[in-house]
């Protein structure tokens, strides 16, 4: 059967046309925006510091790695599953549900991760983002509660808003099945949080600290817990909590089952590979740092020029219909979303400084198409399953190359084609 698809081919421009007008200008390969662009390097001024870019402060990034132009090709589809979702050794209740959530064959993650997880073995599983790494893990830990209705498993991940999703989607595969699940995260009432642990609970998905406050306050005790899973664990080193991870995992029982999900890895996550898993097995299905299916290109602002004047005549474009806009500061990104609140365009932000009621009403008023944009820092970067992203814009550079890889692969998700821009100034 063929298939369209979309095949990345790296592009560098140097055009260094600027945004001087009504339209911004892109540099890169065949923009849609821009018209055609000469050939050659992308030359760029750096700090003289070393690492550091003028553009971010942080890691210093090639701008010629935010082009990659995604070419739509006609070829025979590439993966071919060795499994339907009815071959795998489960239960046949668990099947019907799956059924239900319409997911027909699996991806390659869930393809080559589930057999591994229902022996109980330890797994590292690396795949690009919006492959579906959390129903890779999910649909065999639900048949391990299945089979032993006294399994206690704990989902430790970065982020509140990837907690609420897993737990989400847990609950949908699980409707009707007496099957318990908790949140807990911080920046929601803990009160809440303790009596929802006082009743027993199959799974406790949450947030490295507000797991160790609970574990502290004796709520949990990780000693019934023989199944743990680390889902965007780089992410968790990243924002600090290696510490926490290690106490968490210190409580354990040796005895366990380990799951380590991510989409990159590093020298440092190897380290915490070895410290925590036995003898994983390590699967791979990363076809390439960024998705093939998203079109990535850079928008130059002349010296002197509003980025917030480009940012807003790109969104009154029709072509932007669901946008995802990164900033770097809390405060800068309630600045963009106040002011194109201003200018007429129905954006909300979601930031650390918002309680987890507001993230997750403006969260849900995106999702459900009732906003044209959100404006967000890297706390939206990982796992978070949006559909149908039209455009990821990357207002201020982020701080490393994986930062980028993450924000951007909230487009281009589930085989569809999506746009990612990054302002160069």
């Amino acid at each position: 059967m063929y298939k369209k698809s979309f095949t990345g081919g790296s592009t560098r421009g140097s055009s260094r046309r600027s945004y001087g007008g009504k339209s911004p200008s892109f540099s890169g390969g065949r923009s849609s925006y821009g018209g055609r662009s000469q050939k050659g390097p992308v030359r760029t001024r750096q700090m003289a510091g070393r690492g550091r870019s003028r553009f971010g402060g942080g890691q210093y990034i090639d701008p010629s790695k935010f082009i990659n132009k995604a070419v739509i090709t006609e070829e025979i589809e590439h993966f071919v599953p060795e499994h339907k979702f009815d071959d795998f050794a489960i239960d046949q209740i668990l099947k019907t549900a799956i059924v239900a959530k319409k997911y027909i064959l699996p991806t390659p993650i869930q393809d080559k991760a589930i057999p591994h997880i229902l022996k109980g073995l330890d797994v590292v599983g690396i795949a690009n983002t919006g492959t579906g790494k959390t129903a890779a893990f999910l649909l065999p830990l639900i048949n391990k509660v299945i089979q032993n209705r006294k399994e206690q498993i704990l989902v430790i991940v970065p982020t509140r808003e990837l907690a609420v999703q897993i737990d989400t989607e847990l609950r949908g595969f699980t409707k009707g099945m007496k099957i318990y699940s908790v949140c807990c995260y911080g920046g929601a009432s803990i009160g809440q949080q303790i009596r929802d642990l006082k009743y027993f609970n199959n799974f406790i998905i949450g947030t490295p600290g507000r797991l160790k406050d609970l574990i502290d306050r004796k709520m949990i005790n990780l000693a019934r817990f023989e199944t743990i899973v680390l889902d965007e664990a780089d992410r968790m080193l990243d924002m600090g909590f290696v510490t926490d991870m290690r106490f968490v995992m210190g409580l354990m029982p040796k005895e366990r089952q380990t799951l380590f999900f991510s989409a990159t890895i590093s020298s440092e996550i190897e380290s915490l590979i070895k410290e925590f898993l036995r003898e994983p097995v390590r699967i791979s299905v990363k076809t390439g740092d960024t998705s093939k299916n998203v079109d990535q290109d850079v928008v130059r602002i002349q010296r002197g020029s509003n980025k917030i004047d480009v940012l807003h005549d790109l969104l009154t474009k029709p072509e932007f219909n669901k946008v995802l806009i990164f900033g770097r500061t809390k405060h800068g990104v309630e600045s963009i979303s106040k002011t194109l609140t201003e200018r007429g365009i129905k954006v909300e932000s979601i930031h650390g400084n918002k309680n987890q009621a507001r993230r997750q009403r403006a969260l849900s008023s995106f999702k459900n198409n009732g906003i044209q944009a959100l404006v967000a820092t890297d706390v939206a970067a990982r796992g978070l399953d949006i559909d149908n992203v039209s455009h990821v814009i990357n207002f201020d550079i982020p701080a490393t190359y994986d930062d980028y890889v993450h924000r951007i692969g909230r487009t281009g998700r589930a085989n569809k084609k999506g746009k990612a821009l990054t302002f160069l100034e």
